[in-house]
């Protein structure tokens, strides 16, 4: 909310929220909108652990698109799966990114000079590219997240790459250890506010930084040289994999 509250309030902006849940996402666009007096915010009922519905939201949009950012992370203590049996955290946290940037792509070619922030970790590691769903390993809520944000991280590389003919930058940052549900379902409580964690998201959004660099990472709204972006070999296999969950 913090993100979507600090872009309503920047003039001239319109603020979509993507959520799951009506009732949240009414109460939710209506106090931004209050607090910035910005009428335009409204929300579209998605669940991004879902292809189909996002394939749903891109048919419906209208206009372009001149900021993506991808921020729904979820990090459930026992292995859950969508209702087409993919692994819930790896499908929300990683292929829900995936599936936004590439189902908004042609909106976003509309934009001006359109950016795409993924909103990842520091928090980051432990990527298995045979075994991205822990079908094979125990399941772990933690190794899970840890992994879904290497995956954000490396994604950011892949499309930085393959959209910047287009004029659209990619980058990925660390938002900062935000005090929330997420953290505390992880074991951690986090000690920055959400506004706090805001600050580096928005930064890229509407900064000169974020409309000239793409495939980066970012800490602090400071470029931060990041190892899993260096190894092409598995950026790559990466990004094929998750093109795989794309039918």
């Amino acid at each position: 909310m913090a993100i979507a509250r600090q872009l309503a309030a920047i003039p001239g902006h319109e603020v979509v929220l993507i959520c799951r849940d009506e009732d949240k996402a009414a109460r939710c666009a209506e106090a931004i909108s209050r607090t910035t007096r910005n009428s335009y915010v409204r929300y579209e009922l998605t669940d991004l652990s879902r292809r189909a519905s996002i394939q749903a939201l891109a048919q419906r949009w209208k206009g372009p698109l001149d900021v993506l950012i991808n921020n729904a992370a979820i990090a459930p203590r026992r292995r859950l799966q969508t209702p087409e049996g993919i692994e819930m955290q790896f499908a929300t946290n990683v292929l829900g990114y995936f599936w936004m940037i590439d189902d908004l792509t042609e909106h976003l070619r509309h934009g001006a000079g359109a950016r795409i922030i993924n909103v990842a970790s520091y928090w980051a590691g432990g990527l298995d590219l045979g075994d991205l769903e822990f079908k094979t390993r125990p399941y772990n809520n933690d190794a899970a997240y840890r992994q879904s944000k290497q995956a954000d991280r490396m994604l950011s590389v892949a499309f930085g790459r393959r959209l910047r003919p287009l004029g659209i930058t990619v980058n990925a940052c660390h938002p900062g250890d935000v005090n929330s549900a997420l953290s505390h379902s992880l074991g951690f409580g986090g000690h920055q506010s959400a506004d706090s964690g805001a600050e580096t998201p928005v930064w890229l959004a509407v900064g000169e930084t974020g409309g000239q660099c793409t495939g980066k990472y970012f800490e602090h709204q400071r470029e931060v040289s990041c190892a899993f972006g260096r190894n092409p070999e598995a950026v790559e296999a990466l990004y094929t994999a998750c093109l795989s969950y794309r039918t």
